[in-house]
């Protein structure tokens, strides 16, 4: 679902405009900002159009994509996760990864096993069908984003990276991000 919801942004002469009635209203900064939301929203509509050709949705993906980067049955033993976990990577609520966990249990992409060290607990996995179904989806991902991505010169998207941290960061001050969105734009992960 696109945040902007404009599809035309306004030219730069209405903001000055509009900042005349507004004195709060910085033109430059609004203008990157309606930018920045648009681009966001453009990138986010092709990789749903992408994840949609494998009848999968983005809160589906996100899952798969935690538990793949946990590094499948091979890491650590288990290559598992507790729901808990799943939705503070995925940066939703533990009632949202439940259904989201449900659906992908119910297609054969994951399963759920008894934690082993609490067996109050439980552990999501990805199974060979979800691994399978990633092995599909992964690369046409990448060529996709390394697509969109083309345009820019490897100096311009550290810039980018550099300038999108920045905002990042502000917009913490404001309301905390969840960790993990934090260390996908800083390149933690």
């Amino acid at each position: 679902m696109p945040l902007l919801m404009l599809k035309d942004l306004p030219r730069y002469e209405c903001l000055l405009e509009a900042a005349r009635e507004f004195p709060d209203l910085n033109p430059s900064a609004t203008e990157v900002f309606l930018n920045l939301l648009r681009t966001g929203d453009e990138a986010f509509r092709v990789v749903e159009a992408h994840l949609a050709k494998h009848d999968i949705t983005q809160g589906r993906f996100g899952v798969l994509m935690a538990l793949w980067a946990k590094g499948g049955p091979t890491a650590n033993g288990t290559g598992t996760l507790s729901p808990a976990v799943l939705a503070d990577h995925t940066g939703v609520t533990r009632a949202t990864i439940t259904g989201l966990v449900d659906t992908l249990e119910r297609d054969g992409f994951v399963s759920r096993s008894p934690d082993p060290e609490d067996r109050r607990m439980l552990s999501v996995g990805l199974t060979a069908r979800g691994e399978k179904l990633l092995s599909r989806i992964l690369p046409p991902h990448f060529r996709q984003m390394a697509w969109l991505m083309e345009p820019l010169s490897e100096g311009e998207r550290k810039t980018l990276v550099r300038l999108l941290t920045k905002v990042l960061q502000r917009a913490a001050e404001v309301v905390p991000a969840a960790p993990a969105e934090s260390a996908v734009l800083a390149g933690t992960r």
